[in-house]
C-alpha cells in the first residue's frame, strides 16, 4: 500500500512539472496543447501512468518545434485528431477492453483454425 501512495505522489509530481513545462510553451503551442490534453485524457485508462508518458512525449515535440520555429500545424497537421489517434495508439485507454473483447469474440467465432460458422 505504501508503495503505492509513492507512485500516485511521484505520478502527480510529475504530472505537475509536465504542467508548467506547458505552461512555458508560445501561446499557439499551448493552446494546441491545451485542446490535445483534454482530448487525450478522456481516454485515460488504467492508473494514467502512461498517458503521462504520452503527453511527455508531446510536451518534448512542441519544445523542440517551437525552438525550431515551425508553426504548430506544421507539427500536428490540420487533422489534430488524427495526430492524436497516431499519439495514443500505443496508450493505455478506458475503451481497451471492450475493443479487445471486439476482436477477441470475432477471432473466436471466425478465427483460422475454427469451424464454428
Amino acid at each position: 500500500m505504501r508503495e503505492l501512495i509513492r507512485k500516485i505522489m511521484r505520478d502527480k509530481q510529475e504530472y505537475k512539472e509536465q504542467m508548467a513545462r506547458a505552461e512555458a510553451l508560445p501561446e499557439d503551442y499551448r493552446f494546441v496543447f491545451q485542446k490535445i490534453h483534454g482530448y487525450m485524457w478522456s481516454f485515460a485508462g488504467g492508473d494514467g501512468s502512461d498517458m503521462l508518458t504520452t503527453q511527455q512525449e508531446l510536451i518534448e515535440l512542441f519544445e523542440s518545434s517551437a525552438a525550431d520555429g515551425k508553426h504548430v500545424l506544421d507539427v500536428t497537421g490540420e487533422d489534430v485528431v488524427g495526430f492524436c489517434d497516431g499519439l495514443l495508439r500505443d496508450t493505455k485507454k478506458w475503451t481497451d477492453p471492450a475493443r479487445n473483447k471486439l476482436n477477441l469474440d470475432l477471432i473466436n467465432k471466425f478465427g483460422r483454425g475454427n469451424d464454428a460458422q
